[in-house]
């Protein structure tokens, strides 16, 4: 009994040197510390010895954790949130933590992620040859080439923004890896064509479901004849329904939102190269919460 009272009294006086150290964390210095031990009941030189005492493993842990947020914080260009440094902390430090946790040290440190913009604009219908949208918004697959989605969307570099360039990819829905793109100062038919054939080369034999909207190049007979020569099933978004290809909306927010507004590109050389590392990066370094904490290229190629 004795001892569960002297356990009990030391745990009060825990509390009572902690919520001594929060009052003076807080501005309260001006109030001496022996004027508050005494309003606490507890000895100055306790206190003393308290605060001087090794930290916890857990205080020593939150420390170390809160030090790697804010530095991968600060190196994504504050952008990341929580889930995202939940990964980097498993993947790249080896710390399992808790994104509960991760979440309540950002918010201690004052750390906000900066919110992707929303991408409003849908693609101008022309051209004569149209599908129905087949896909019909289920974009999930457990296995590699059986579903794709593909999209253009256009760039502007030099000093001023001046002039305008196109980037097209490819996606594969099985882990979302970007598996052919091309950059073009022209937005035509040559574009996408070059996409489908690289996309093609690297996936030899593949006959998906692709998926586009109803832009003018998907719409040619060009286009039409070259993915019914490789056995591809066509699908289109219906007119004004942006997000029946919203995993490819999804890419372009995150390279615009994480990578492209950031920057200024003097060259179109520059640019090039820029959209290289990225979708290197999106493929092979960029973890996702949705594929358990795997990049694209690894789940793709677990699931192969």
């Amino acid at each position: 009994m004795r001892r569960n009272r002297e356990e009990v009294d030391e745990v009060k006086q825990e509390y009572r040197f902690r919520a001594i150290e929060e009052f003076r964390k807080n501005g309260e210095s001006q109030i001496s510390v022996s004027l508050l031990c005494k309003i606490l009941k507890v000895s100055r030189s306790g206190y003393y010895k308290w605060k001087v005492a090794s930290k916890s493993t857990r205080q020593k842990d939150n420390e170390l954790i809160s030090k790697i947020i804010r530095s991968e914080f600060h190196k994504s260009g504050d952008k990341a949130g929580y889930r995202k440094l939940t990964m980097i902390l498993k993947r790249e430090y080896g710390i399992h933590c808790n994104h509960k946790r991760v979440r309540r040290l950002m918010r201690s440190m004052n750390l906000r992620s900066i919110i992707r913009r929303k991408r409003i604009s849908c693609t101008v219908v022309k051209g004569n040859e149209f599908e129905e949208n087949i896909l019909n918004r289920d974009f999930y697959t457990e296995k590699p080439n059986e579903k794709w989605v593909t999209d253009v969307t256009f760039l502007k570099y030099g000093k001023s923004k001046e002039y305008k360039a196109y980037f097209s990819a490819i996606k594969d829905l099985c882990g979302g890896q970007i598996i052919s793109w091309v950059v073009s100062k022209t937005n035509d038919n040559p574009l996408v064509m070059k996409t489908l054939h690289q996309a093609l080369d690297k996936n030899p034999g593949a006959t998906p479901i692709l998926h586009s909207d109803r832009g003018f190049q998907y719409t040619s007979k060009e286009y039409a004849r070259e993915v019914a020569k490789a056995g591809i099933t066509r699908s289109m978004s219906r007119v004004g329904r942006c997000i029946d290809n919203a995993p490819m909306e999804s890419f372009w927010s995150h390279f615009k939102d994480e990578y492209y507004y950031d920057k200024t590109f003097a060259t179109y050389e520059d640019l090039v190269a820029g959209i290289n590392d990225y979708v290197t990066y999106y493929n092979t370094k960029r973890y996702q919460w949705k594929l358990n904490s795997l990049t694209p290229v690894e789940y793709r190629n677990q699931a192969a």
